[in-house]
Order: C-alpha cells, then structure tokens, then sequence
C-alpha cells in the first residue's frame, strides 16, 4: 500500500489505523448500548410507575363508607361476641367480586374458646409457616383498617378456612358465606380476629352515618 503522495506505508502506520479503526468502532458501540440503556431504562421506569399507580389506584378505589361491622357481622354470618373491643370492617366493590373485612380483638381465652367453634371437628388451625412479604397488599387488605396483614405475620398467628355448613357449631351453623379466618395473640392475653370474604356484587352496605 501506498500514500496518497506515493510513499509506502508502513507496517506501523497501518497498525496504528487499524488501532484507530477498533477504537471507532469500540465508541459507536458504546454509544449506542448507552443509548439503548437509556430507552430500556426509562421504559421500565414508566412501566414501574405506572404499576405502581394502578396498585395504588386499586387500594383506594371502590370501599364503601357504610359498611360497619354491625352490617358485615349481618351479611357474613359472623357473630361479633359482645365482649369484643377495637370493632373494624370494610366492604370493597370488584368488578366481578366483592370483598368484605372485618376484624375486632377479644382477651385471648374468650378468643380460643369463640375461634374453636369454626374450626371442623378433628382438624385445628395451622400457623402462618410461608408468610407473605412484608409488602404483601391483596386486592382487599387490612391496611385499609389501619392495621397489618394478617398474611405477613408469624408469631402468634393461626389461621384456617370454612364456607357455609362445614362446621355443625352454633357460630359454624351461623355462617352464611366462605371465610378465611386469622387468629393473631399480638399481646400476651389479647388477641386479635380477622375475617375475610370474597362476596358476588349483590350487596348494598347503607349510607354512611354523619358521625362515620
């Protein structure tokens, strides 16, 4: 090979080129993976934003201010004990389901003796041995009470499941639709009952009361 003036080149110059031509192209790779990290990064950005807006969204929407315990305890079959304190509900509208909470804390030996009864003959309830995060947020959560969800917790949590007719007691036989059950001694000699069930889309709770 030869200059555009006629001298050869030589080996050097044509190493230092191909040295140049590498770093060259070395840069406009680097530029563009920068550039495509850029894009992949502010598209996950958005998309992280926005699911975060849609859970957030789904949170807040659709609960209804005049669902009270008293209403709830009636269309769940779950009779509230009248020794139970710290009384809480929610009744969230879904698009194809309903969801209904509801939760009060009794002094524990009056709560085993009340839980025992939606317990079926021959089984107990099971502790809480695969938690959930300690972000966990169902469709219909507990946060919405103020409180935490019963999911994450493990010490002193027990839990089961009973729908209507599964267990011959006085408080089983009361019970009108499905319900997961969760039993949590947050205290020692206090604990606290969760109830919640998932509900077709034919219930009204009443308006709500001026005082809430």
């Amino acid at each position: 090979m030869v200059k555009t003036d006629g001298t050869p080149v030589t080996v050097a110059e044509l190493r230092q080129e191909r040295r140049q031509g590498r770093w060259i192209v070395a840069a406009v790779i680097g530029v563009f993976l920068a550039c495509a990290g850029a894009v992949l990064g502010a598209a996950v950005w958005m998309v992280d934003d926005v699911s975060s807006d849609l859970v957030d969204k789904e949170m807040t929407c659709c609960w209804e201010e005049g669902a009270t315990p008293a209403w709830l305890s009636e269309q769940m079959g779950i009779r509230i004990p009248g020794s139970a304190t710290d009384r809480r509900a929610g009744y969230k509208v879904g698009e194809r389901y309903d969801s209904a909470l509801l939760a009060f804390v009794m002094p524990s030996k009056a709560a085993d003796a009340y839980t025992e009864q939606f317990v079926e003959e021959g089984t107990e309830m099971i502790g809480n041995h695969h938690p959930e995060e300690k972000d966990y947020r169902p469709a219909a959560a507990f946060g919405r009470l103020g409180l935490a969800e019963p999911e994450t917790i493990v010490r002193g949590m027990r839990m089961t499941g009973l729908c209507r007719g599964d267990v011959d007691t006085p408080e089983g036989r009361h019970v009108q639709r499905c319900v997961d059950l969760f039993v949590h001694e947050f205290a020692p000699g206090t604990t606290r009952i969760y109830f919640r069930s998932t509900i077709e889309p034919s219930l009204t709770p009443p308006p709500a009361s001026p005082g809430g």
